[in-house]
């Protein structure tokens, strides 16, 4: 058993506040299951940062959300440390968060997603990039951040050209109406469909995040062969890209088809979040479920 853990939390990015929150959570399920606990709140100075690493932790719970934490940065810093960290290495990291790259991944191996083009943030200011109804997103934000759809009737942009803080470039993607599903895998295996319902626009950061903003059905009350077929793909884009511990898996169901939204690599483990829900509803209690993780950590040196 490996005893002392340092779990990383907070950072810079736009998901600060879901990473502390996620953060506290596992620290103290960890310190319930007999673990030595260095929670450590990241800032931008990695000289601080690594100052906390002494003395060497045995492993570390990366609980870090967005930009830095999620995307192959911190984990290039543990690997060059040679500290086993939770969830996927630097590769499989970055090629989840950048939107562009996970979809072409997909395709590799059969998994259908929305068609979509790269645009710049001026040319979707000047006018519609493709027929409505369709999604403008940042290329390498998670949580649903800065993410807008525009439908038909609207008049308004779908940012300020002023108040735009995620890139000159956008994803727009075809919105594929119907059914929100996700999966959680744990190691190579799923554990289940749950169907995301929310009273809002869409499942956006408040719908995730805020108590009440979204109803989450575990088991998904789905036709068994599209709940199979969801399992299934969940896996194979785990594996596709090159994922491990756990990782969470989006898609959208328009009643014929399945598109694959996005991988998530540093699923939320907030009171709200899904994959928590996912592991109980599959037998996994929250403390069973991060000692888990820890117990399975490595890194890439």
């Amino acid at each position: 058993m490996r005893k002392h853990v340092a779990i990383l939390m907070g950072g810079w990015s736009a998901e600060r506040e879901v990473s502390l929150v996620s953060g506290a959570a596992v620290s103290k399920a960890l310190q319930e299951c007999g673990y030595q606990v260095t929670p450590i709140d990241v800032q931008r100075d990695m000289g601080s940062l690594l100052t906390r690493f002494y003395p060497r932790p045995d492993a570390v719970f990366n609980a870090l959300h967005g930009r830095y934490g999620e995307d192959g940065c911190v984990q290039g810093l543990l690997d060059i440390l040679d500290v086993p960290y939770t969830h996927s290495g630097l590769l499989a990291s970055a090629l989840a968060m950048d939107k562009p790259m996970a979809k072409r991944m997909f395709q590799s191996v059969g998994i259908p997603v929305a068609e979509h083009v790269i645009a710049s943030h001026d040319e979707v200011l000047t006018g519609d990039i493709m027929p409505r109804p369709y999604v403008v997103k940042p290329l390498n934000e998670g949580s649903s951040v800065g993410v807008r759809i525009v439908r038909d009737g609207d008049n308004e942009l779908p940012f300020d050209g002023e108040n735009w803080p995620y890139g000159d470039q956008v994803m727009v993607e075809r919105f594929v109406a119907g059914r929100e599903l996700t999966v959680a895998v744990m190691g190579d295996k799923a554990l289940g469909v749950t169907e995301i319902l929310t009273g809002r626009n869409f499942y956006d950061y408040d719908a995730k995040y805020v108590d009440g903003g979204s109803q989450h059905v575990v088991p998904a009350d789905i036709e068994s062969g599209l709940y199979d077929e969801t399992m299934h793909m969940a896996v194979l884009a785990h594996q596709a890209l090159g994922c491990r511990g756990v990782s969470r898996a989006d898609f959208r169901c328009d009643g014929e088809m399945l598109f694959m939204l996005e991988v998530n690599t540093q699923p939320g483990m907030t009171p709200t979040s899904l994959v928590p829900e996912q592991a109980v509803h599959a037998g996994i209690p929250f403390n069973e479920l991060v000692t888990w993780m820890v117990e399975n950590a490595e890194c890439d040196s």
